[in-house]
């Protein structure tokens, strides 16, 4: 049974330097009949997946904020008629700095959303600027102030370190910002330069200053040490939180279970196949209108695939894959299948296994992606 569902807003105010996300200016956009496809695409879905209830909905984009307050409960009703809700729902929206009013975070809050995750990304102004956002750091203590005015208690913040000229000092700073909000859940990466973005042309032109990998390592190894220290518990490479306050939603995806992907450009994983849709709007909205599904990729995964797929994004997490679980699910050992991966992996002290758990160490969770690309490929 599918649980989870992720909805994509690509519409955004702003472009940031560093975001690959299928996304467009909000100006001139056609947001009302974007809105009304998508709809059409839930009500499609799921008249060939009937699904009793939702346990987690996320609201991603783009900045799915960057509606209007008619369009924004608009979109509400329509994901409230569509989706059926658990109890006991995670309801999370995306959202910007001061682009939150007070009205929609009340629509938001009628609407039966119970988490918000912000998108701060520094509390330095200066590097906010070069990286393309346009809030500043008072915007943040203002939307924090005003979502938990409005009753939000299941707020987290997205920050970004190894950013162009950032150094130790500036980074330490904003964490401790980060943690006088006193929030329950906190998301913190690392600059990743993706192609078609305006970091990565800078980057070919031998124009941005990154921070080098030793810096980087840094970074987190400080990141990881002050969330223990504030008692946030790192329950995934990126993530942390105070108990109860993981996010449901992405737990779903490094589970590596089933999920409904709504949108342009979103991704889902239904009943055994990965799914994309078309990321241009037009012909997006075209499809929808055709009585089509928008659907441009469906890759039906190979049980390999899945096996694979279990480790590498089973390992995410701090308590790792169970091994249990994995016989439970594919009938046969990971301990077995990925013998010779394990081996090494523990040969250099990046992974450790216990009676019921292979996962990274605190080494290998600074290496973790040079840990998950040994699980690519492996029966080829």
């Amino acid at each position: 049974m599918i649980k989870a569902a992720y909805l994509h807003i690509p519409f955004c105010e702003h472009i940031c330097y560093y975001c690959d996300f299928n996304k467009v200016f909000l100006k001139g956009q056609p947001v009302d009949d974007y809105l009304q496809a998508l709809d059409q695409e839930m009500k499609l879905i799921l008249k060939q997946n009937p699904t009793r209830e939702f346990e987690t909905i996320f609201v991603g984009g783009g900045t799915p904020t960057s509606l209007n307050e008619q369009q924004l409960e608009r979109f509400c009703i329509s994901i409230n008629e569509n989706l059926p809700k658990a109890a006991n729902i995670e309801f999370t929206f995306e959202a910007n700095p001061g682009d939150l009013s007070k009205e929609k975070l009340q629509i938001l809050k009628d609407a039966g959303v119970n988490r918000i995750s912000l998108g701060v990304q520094t509390f330095n102004d200066e590097l906010l600027t070069k990286i393309g956002r346009v809030h500043r750091a008072e915007d943040v203590y203002q939307t924090i102030a005003d979502i938990k005015t409005i009753g939000f208690e299941n707020i987290s913040i997205d920050l970004i370190y190894s950013l162009p000229t950032q150094t130790l000092a500036d980074f330490k700073a904003s964490l401790t910002a980060a943690f006088s909000l006193e929030l329950p859940h906190y998301s913190v990466y690392s600059l990743i330069i993706e192609p078609k973005t305006v970091f990565y042309n800078l980057q070919r032109k031998g124009k941005l200053p990154t921070t080098g990998e030793d810096l980087e390592a840094q970074m987190y190894e400080v990141v990881m040490e002050e969330m223990e220290k504030h008692g946030l518990h790192q329950y995934e490479i990126s993530n942390f939180s105070k108990p109860g306050y993981e996010s449901r939603h992405n737990l779903t995806y490094w589970n590596n279970d089933y999920y409904y992907g709504f949108g342009a450009g979103a991704h889902g994983y239904i009943n055994g196949f990965r799914r994309s849709n078309h990321g241009p709007l037009k012909k997006y909205i075209n499809h929808i209108n055709s009585g089509e599904l928008p659907i441009v990729e469906n890759h039906q995964v190979t049980l390999s695939e899945q096996m694979e797929e279990e480790m590498f994004l089973g390992l995410r997490k701090t308590a790792g894959v169970s091994i249990s679980k994995f016989i439970q699910k594919f009938h046969r050992d990971p301990l077995q299948l990925f013998s010779n991966e394990l081996a090494d992996l523990m040969a250099k002290q990046w992974i450790e296994v216990n009676d019921d758990n292979i996962y990274l160490t605190k080494q290998g969770r600074l290496l973790g992606n040079e840990v998950f690309q040994m699980f690519l490929g492996v029966f080829d």
